[in-house]
């Protein structure tokens, strides 16, 4: 099966403790949904292959806690990702505005300076939003994201999201073909795709 695989993409998950980054993770690796998912500790990792347009890629996917006292394991965590998805609750506002913070990190220590990024809005299932889904649109445009409304709990959006993700790592040759920065192209100045219906910013019809 390995000689079929095109490139393994590191990919990350990260935002505030609490929003479902785990449940998100276990939902996409395993099709499974735990309601008493405990807080990771440290990380988590899983790998998963996915096939996009014919080509399959190895996916190792890392999942961080939010709290601050795993806040040493930041710069090995974040070097060489080609992907990152960064998760909020639409639930809780905070946990959306706190996104600010987590790209400032982003920008500090991820070793690409194209890497692809997704927003996600989890739980969208909960009756109470905070958050609404042209807020998430917006910020996520303003930063140069992809975007996505997601339930853990219900599976809405999960596959889309990690495979919308991947497919753009995949248009950016400089990010998974070489190592050599400044190849790929970089977001905010390519060309939108053509075909796709969503325009580059997947959402849930």
């Amino acid at each position: 099966m390995d000689e079929d695989i095109l490139t393994t993409l590191k990919l990350l998950i990260i935002g505030e403790s609490g929003v479902g980054k785990s449940s998100l993770l276990i939902r996409f690796t395993d099709d499974t949904f735990d309601p008493e998912q405990t807080a990771t500790i440290g990380v988590d990792f899983k790998v998963k292959t996915i096939a996009i347009d014919g080509n399959s890629a190895k996916l190792a996917i890392w999942d961080t806690a939010g709290q601050e006292r795993f806040r040493t394991l930041t710069p090995s965590y974040y070097r060489g990702a080609q992907g990152v998805i960064l998760v909020y609750d639409v639930t809780k506002r905070d946990t959306f505005t706190k996104l600010e913070n987590w790209l400032n990190e982003l920008e500090t220590y991820t070793t690409r300076n194209d890497i692809v990024k997704m927003l996600v809005g989890n739980k969208i299932d909960k009756d109470i939003h905070e958050v609404d889904r042209n807020e998430g649109l917006k910020f996520a445009r303003k930063h140069s994201m992809l975007f996505i409304e997601a339930s853990a709990k219900t599976k809405d959006g999960v596959q889309c999201a990690f495979e919308e993700l991947v497919e753009k790592i995949l248009q950016t040759p400089g990010l998974w073909e070489s190592d050599h920065p400044g190849q790929g192209v970089r977001l905010g100045e390519q060309e939108p795709q053509a075909g796709r219906a969503c325009g580059g910013y997947c959402s849930i019809p």
